[in-house]
C-alpha cells in the first residue's frame, strides 16, 4: 500500500494496566508492545514512586522510563499533558476546575516543553480552557485565543507542536469552535486533535461529527480514537459530567461514524503528513484512547484486554477503508536480534 495512505499507530499506555489505580510502567509497556505498537502516549505512570501525571515526573523518573521503553522497543509519540484544563475566569461555577492566572501558568507550559524534550517527542497534547459552566463559550473565545497563542509561541521556541484536543465543557468543545480557534491563533506550532468520542458524548450524531471533522481538517495534527454508544438520548449543549461516562465502545461499534471519518482522512493524509514532516514530526499519529472500562476528566481505563479489543477494532476499520499502518512483525524481531 502507498505510504501516502499510512498512519502511525500509538496509544495512551496508561489505559492498558490490569488495575485502574495502579499505572505500573512495566504493565503499560508489556501491553502495548504485545499489541505491536512502536509508539505510545504518556499520561499517568508509576515509575517506582507511585502514580503521577507526566507533568509531575522527576528527571530521574524520566530516565528510568526511557531506559524501560527502550527495552520494550517503544518511543513517545506525545505528552498527554493537561495544559489548558484550567478556568479562564476566577469565579464560582459549580465545578472543581482550578483557576491559575495565566502569567503564573506559563511556567507549567514551559515545564511541559522540558518534559517533552526529555522524552524526545515533538508533540504536547493540550486543551482550550474552561469557560464558566453554563455560559456561552464564544464569549470567552478571544481570551482563549490570546492564551493559546502564547502557548503556541512557547512551543515554537522549543521546536515543539501543541495539539489542541476537542473536548466537552471547554471553549473548543466542538469541531466548529476548535476550527475557529485555530484560524484565529494562526500559528505554525499549534495543530488540532480530533476525537469522535468526545463529540458523541455531547449528543452529536455521525453526520454532525463528520462535518466537524471536515471543519478541523485544515488544522488537523493527529487523531484520538474512542467511541461512545448512547444508552439514552443526550441533548447538545448540556454540560457533560465526564466522571460518569461509562459507555465507551470500540471504534467499530459506536455512534461516532469512524468509517466516514477515516475515508475523509485518507484523502487528506498526504498533505497533512507533508506539513507535519516540516515540523520534524515523523507522520500522522492515530492515538488509541479507548476508555472501554470507563472515562473521566483527566483519563480513562481499558485494561490489557480492553486495549487489545479496541486496537483490533481500529485496525479492522483502517483495513476496510485502505489506510496503512505498521504493527511489529517477525522482521522487527529479527532486527532486534541483529539479523
Amino acid at each position: 500500500m502507498s505510504r501516502n495512505a499510512e498512519v502511525i499507530l500509538t496509544g495512551f499506555a496508561d489505559e492498558g494496566v490490569s488495575q485502574q489505580a495502579n499505572k505500573n510502567i512495566r504493565e503499560q509497556f508489556s501491553a502495548y508492545a504485545a499489541l505491536g505498537l512502536q509508539y505510545y502516549s504518556i499520561r499517568f505512570v508509576d515509575a517506582g514512586n507511585g502514580t503521577k501525571n507526566v507533568m509531575n515526573l522527576t528527571m530521574d523518573e524520566i530516565q528510568t522510563i526511557r531506559g524501560l521503553q527502550s527495552d520494550f522497543g517503544l518511543n513517545v509519540s506525545s505528552i498527554g499533558s493537561p495544559i489548558g484544563k484550567i478556568k479562564l475566569a476566577d469565579e464560582e461555577d459549580g465545578t472543581k476546575n482550578r483557576y491559575v492566572p495565566f502569567s503564573q501558568y506559563v511556567s507549567e507550559v514551559e515545564r511541559a516543553c522540558e518534559i517533552t524534550h526529555a522524552f524526545e517527542s515533538k508533540l504536547i497534547r493540550g486543551f482550550s480552557f474552561y469557560h464558566p459552566r453554563g455560559k456561552n463559550p464564544k464569549d470567552y473565545m478571544n481570551q482563549a485565543v490570546d492564551q493559546l497563542t502564547a502557548i503556541a509561541e512557547i512551543c515554537l521556541r522549543s521546536d515543539l507542536t501543541f495539539g489542541l484536543e476537542v473536548e466537552p465543557n471547554l471553549v473548543g468543545e466542538n469541531g466548529w469552535l476548535l476550527a475557529e480557534i485555530y484560524e484565529k491563533v494562526n500559528h505554525p506550532a499549534m495543530v488540532l486533535v480530533f476525537d469522535a468520542g468526545n463529540l458523541v458524548v455531547q449528543g452529536y450524531n455521525a453526520v454532525e461529527i463528520l462535518e466537524q471533522f471536515r471543519a478541523m481538517l485544515p488544522g488537523l495534527g493527529w487523531l484520538h480514537v474512542k467511541d461512545f454508544r448512547h444508552p439514552r438520548p443526550m441533548k447538545v449543549g448540556d454540560p457533560v459530567n465526564e466522571d460518569q461516562l461509562k459507555h465507551f465502545v470500540p471504534a467499530n461499534m459506536g455512534d461516532g461514524g469512524h468509517e466516514a471519518v477515516f475515508r475523509e482522512l485518507k484523502k487528506a493524509l498526504p498533505s497533512i503528513v507533508a506539513k507535519l514532516n516540516r515540523r520534524g514530526i515523523p507522520g500522522f499519529f492515530v492515538d488509541l484512547e479507548p476508555h472501554v472500562k470507563g472515562g473521566g476528566q483527566f483519563g480513562g481505563y481499558s485494561g490489557p484486554d480492553g486495549v487489545g479489543v479496541a486496537a483490533r477494532a481500529l485496525c479492522s476499520l483502517l483495513d476496510y477503508v485502505g489506510i496503512g499502518y505498521h504493527l511489529r512483525n517477525f522482521d522487527d524481531i529479527l532486527a532486534d536480534r541483529g539479523f
